[in-house]
């Protein structure tokens, strides 16, 4: 079955090994049938800081406003960052700081004081590309890299997300980064 994939690089730099692999997923998506929309970080116009905290809600600007559109639109949600200091980029973080909001991704009961996950019902894959140490090693040393992003954000919002991690990218030759890219496609083909 076909599925409406928005493929989200957050690597300010597409030029990367992220952006191949971000491209690796979309190309087999749409071979195997998928509409896919891409959108890449760094070609975003956006002012990444919350000078009020959230206080005050600030003008979404005309990119932001077009990233909630392919998140309403997407069945399945593919994001793509390389791990630095164990989290994501500092611009993807403001990127989820300033459009992941209520009223788009999650509101608050006043009533019953539950939270509604207003993204409910859509998927996601998060792939990690990790630069110097393995995935494990990182774990092992520091805890979950990627709780804030799948249980903190995407979850949160009702997005039933899986994670893959690559790595370490910097110390494999290009047969296993080819690996990694062939196994990427094929997520890609099946929209997971």
């Amino acid at each position: 079955m076909s599925k409406k994939i928005l493929v989200l690089l957050g690597h300010p730099d597409k030029e990367t090994y992220s952006g191949s692999i971000a491209s690796s997923y979309e190309e087999a998506a749409r071979a195997a049938g998928h509409e896919v929309r891409r959108v890449n970080l760094g070609e975003l116009s956006f002012d990444p800081i919350l000078h009020k905290g959230y206080k005050v809600i600030q003008e979404l600007e005309p990119d932001l406003v077009s990233l909630q559109e392919d998140f309403n639109w997407a069945d399945h949600i593919v994001l793509v960052y390389p791990n630095w200091w164990n989290t994501m980029p500092a611009l993807l973080k403001g990127l989820f700081d300033r459009f992941w909001i209520p009223g788009f991704a999650f509101n608050f009961d006043k009533v019953t004081k539950k939270l509604i996950k207003r993204l409910k019902g859509k998927t996601a894959r998060v792939i990690v590309v990790a630069g110097t140490n393995g995935p494990f090693k990182t774990w092992w040393k520091y805890g979950d890299f990627t709780n804030e992003i799948q249980h903190g954000i995407l979850e949160f919002a009702g997005i039933k997300t899986k994670v893959s991690v690559y790595g370490p990218c910097e110390r494999v030759d290009g047969q296993c980064r080819d690996k990694w890219l062939n196994e990427v496609a094929k997520l890609g083909e099946k929209a997971r």
